[in-house]
């Protein structure tokens, strides 16, 4: 799924995390300040090494999917290996927050046959984006801001990742998204209508 419905006016932020751990307090207290539910896709391994920030995602009432374990390039490796990439990542998950993940961002957004068969036959919906900030190359905040509102659009899924840059520009976001009649919401909540979701093809 690259995003959600056209006919609603939502859109979700998420944050792939497994590293920029410095940046997370910041982060969940502009969601908080603002009232914004996000999703976060978190690495296994960077659960077991930050419990205590994996659990305040969790306990902040913010969504938690899956991001595999040790961030492996999955393409390049067997379906049976990348299910168990996801299931160790899905054990740390839940070892830490109680919660079994349902949504899968495959690291460096691989869409491999082998990853999407793989995540399918461990119960998951596999989730890739349709604006990109490019943020982890740490540009100037306002590139950022552009890069969202430029392309912003009903459905949209929003990739971020914990930096510098994206600390400061994400107040500025969420105010012209919500100025602009939008919907901030988790993405499990902007593929309620599944029929209308659309499917990311081969």
């Amino acid at each position: 799924v690259n995003h959600g419905s056209a006919d609603e006016k939502k859109i979700s932020l998420t944050f792939n995390v497994v590293w920029g751990e410095e940046y997370i307090p910041q982060i969940l207290d502009i969601l908080g300040e603002n009232d914004v539910q996000a999703t976060f896709f978190l690495g296994g391994q960077w659960v077991d090494d930050f419990p205590e920030l994996a659990g305040k995602i969790a306990g902040a009432g913010h969504e938690v999917g899956n991001h595999g374990y040790s961030h492996l390039h999955q393409e390049r490796i067997s379906k049976a290996a990348n299910i168990e990439e996801i299931r160790k990542a899905e054990t740390s998950i839940n070892n830490v927050t109680g919660i079994k993940p349902k949504l899968f961002a495959p690291p460096y957004g691989e869409r491999g046959d082998v990853i999407l068969k793989a995540a399918e036959e461990a119960g998951y919906t596999t989730i890739f984006w349709s604006i990109d900030t490019i943020d982890w190359q740490r540009p100037e905040p306002s590139v950022i801001t552009d890069r969202v509102l430029a392309r912003a659009h009903n459905g949209a899924i929003v990739l971020m990742h914990p930096t510098a840059p994206t600390v400061n520009s994400l107040p500025v976001i969420i105010r012209e998204l919500k100025k602009q009649g939008y919907q901030l919401v988790k993405v499990s909540s902007l593929l309620e209508n599944m029929a209308d979701v659309k499917v990311e093809e081969s």
